[in-house]
C-alpha cells in the first residue's frame, strides 16, 4: 500500500516498522544535511561535499550487498545513478537553495 493511502494509524504503524514515509524521510534527510552544516564550519564545503557522496557510496554498497543481496552490482549503480541525478536535479531547481545577492 503505498502512503497516499494510508490513515494515519497506518504510517505510524509504517514508521514502527521502520519504513519512511515522505515527512519521516524529509526529517532523516535534514538530519544528515544539520550534520554537513556543522562541518562546514571547520570543512570547506567543496571537500565535504566529496566527503558526503563517498559516505553515500560506502553505506549504499553496503546495503547493496548486505541487506539487499544485489547480484548484478552494475545495474544497481545504474539505478542509484538515475535516482541521484533526479534528486540533485530537483535540488538544483530549487529557489531556496539558490544564492542570495550580496
Amino acid at each position: 500500500m503505498d502512503e497516499d493511502n494510508m490513515n494515519r494509524k497506518e504510517r505510524r504503524a509504517a514508521r514502527k516498522a521502520g519504513h519512511l514515509d515522505s515527512a519521516a524521510f524529509l526529517k532523516v534527510a535534514d538530519k544528515f544535511i544539520d550534520l554537513a552544516n556543522r562541518e562546514n564550519a571547520r570543512v570547506k564545503a567543496t571537500d565535504l561535499h566529496n566527503a558526503f557522496l563517498y559516505a553515500a557510496a560506502r553505506y549504499n554498497a553496503f546495503v547493496a550487498n548486505t541487506v539487499l543481496e544485489v547480484e548484478n552490482h552494475e545495474e544497481f549503480v545504474q539505478t542509484m545513478v538515475k535516482q541521484y541525478a533526479e534528486m540533485l536535479r530537483q535540488n538544483l531547481a530549487d529557489p531556496n537553495l539558490a544564492a542570495k545577492p550580496e
